[in-house]
């Protein structure tokens, strides 16, 4: 029997990444495997169509948002929703226990503390350098002209709240910091300067999947990768012992179960954390091919209660490219019309 899940925001980058999870524990001899409702705001979103059914969600701060959720979790009998979106992480998980008694559903979500200090990366360095654990050295913009005094040039000035590379800039000079500091600011941003790392091509996406059961480390997978707009582009799974376990650390500082995504770069001898996602990352296909599928993971241990462990993964190297998905015209119309789609319509050629 399938358990019957919704992934939101079908159509991001996160969203497709745990569809293709969820859908590639379903041929690969999993205890588990998944009936999948994909949910977006948007008919034009591609993973929409890549589920066994597709539903048009409104946006997380609409006002029937909560009941568009909740009736998606009854009409399909939904056992548990994969949050596809950093908007959505804390209005869903602050719905959480509101959903799962109108429900039964339950959201796959970090605790509200851990979400508000992961997605603050003020908050995040606040945490690592009082747990004594390495980070980049960062600061507040009011304590610019000493840290610059400390550091010099080039830094790095970034929202406190952000995701991907949005609003990332490097300064070089006095003149490149105040512009980049000035445009966070028209953005409605808060700045946070931090330190440059060196060394480029030693950059971690490491994925540790912390139990809700028993408060300790299921799995924990390091990728180094290189970048292209601020996602993975050529990853290379890797043991890389001594950055797994400095990202478990980090994980369990944090205080959250289910999945954590950390961001480092290998400097000076040590793994310094720039940035924690407290979600699934966008690179966890990846993971789940080599041997970790972190979505999979999570449900067992928070929807079965299973006892899970993975301590060991395949090494490869994953080289990302571009992809279509086609949908009929007529299915597409059915999406604007009433909201609703069968997936079984999309398809994906093998022509490449």
């Amino acid at each position: 029997m399938k358990e019957a899940v919704i992934i939101t925001a079908a159509g991001s980058i996160i969203g497709e990444g745990v569809i293709k999870c969820l859908k590639f524990a379903n041929t690969s001899n999993q205890k588990s495997s998944y009936e999948i409702v994909a949910a977006d705001m948007s008919a034009e979103a591609a993973g929409l169509y890549r589920g066994d059914y597709g539903e048009i969600l409104p946006p997380p701060d609409a006002p029937n948002y909560f009941e568009a959720i909740t009736g998606i979790c009854k009409k399909y009998s939904v056992r548990a929703i994969f949050v596809g979106s950093d908007e959505e992480l804390l209005p869903l998980a602050k719905l959480a226990s509101k959903i799962e008694r109108e429900t039964g559903s339950k959201v796959i979500t970090n605790p509200v503390p851990a979400l508000e200090i992961g997605m603050d990366k003020w908050k995040t360095y606040e945490l690592l350098k009082s747990k004594g654990l390495p980070c980049a050295e960062s600061s507040l913009s009011e304590n610019k002209i000493d840290f610059i005094r400390d550091h010099g040039y080039p830094v790095v000035v970034k929202p406190r709240v952000s995701h991907g590379s949005e609003n990332l800039f490097v300064a070089r000079s006095e003149k490149e910091l105040e512009y980049s500091l000035s445009l966070i600011r028209v953005r409605r941003g808060e700045p946070i300067i931090q330190e440059y790392l060196e060394e480029d091509d030693a950059e971690y996406t490491t994925g540790v999947v912390l139990s809700e059961q028993h408060a300790a480390v299921i799995s924990s997978i390091a990728i180094r990768r290189k970048l292209k707009h601020g996602q993975t582009y050529k990853a290379f799974v890797e043991d890389a012992e001594w950055i797994r376990r400095s990202s478990e650390a980090v994980a369990l500082a944090l205080g959250g179960n289910g999945p954590v995504n950390i961001q480092s770069r290998f400097s000076d001898g040590k793994s310094k954390v720039f940035e924690i996602n407290p979600r699934f990352s966008a690179s966890c296909p990846i993971r789940a091919v080599a041997g970790v599928n972190e979505p999979d993971i999570v449900f067992r241990d928070q929807i079965l209660h299973e006892d899970v462990s993975v301590p060991e993964y395949k090494k490869l190297v994953a080289l990302r490219f571009w992809n279509e998905v086609y949908v009929p015209q007529e299915t597409f119309e059915a999406a604007l019309k009433s909201g609703s789609v069968n997936g079984d319509r999309s398809f994906v050629p093998d022509y490449f």
